[in-house]
């Protein structure tokens, strides 16, 4: 699944997300969602959180 659904993302599941500094590479980082920052039902770049190591980006996708 892709990220771009808020319905979609929970606290406590596994998600890939690109941080601000990678968006040009695209690296992804992988973690465990603690908040969803993004408060519209869907985002075309990701849905915008915070890991539970305080990393923000936009996930892409949902493992």
């Amino acid at each position: 699944m892709n990220g771009q659904n808020r319905k979609d993302i929970r606290p406590g599941i596994t998600v890939e997300i690109v941080l601000k500094q990678d968006q040009r590479t695209g690296r992804r980082t992988r973690g465990v969602v603690r908040d969803i920052l993004t408060k519209s039902p869907n985002h075309p770049h990701g849905i915008k959180v915070r890991l539970e190591d305080g990393q923000v980006g936009r996930v892409q996708e949902i493992v």
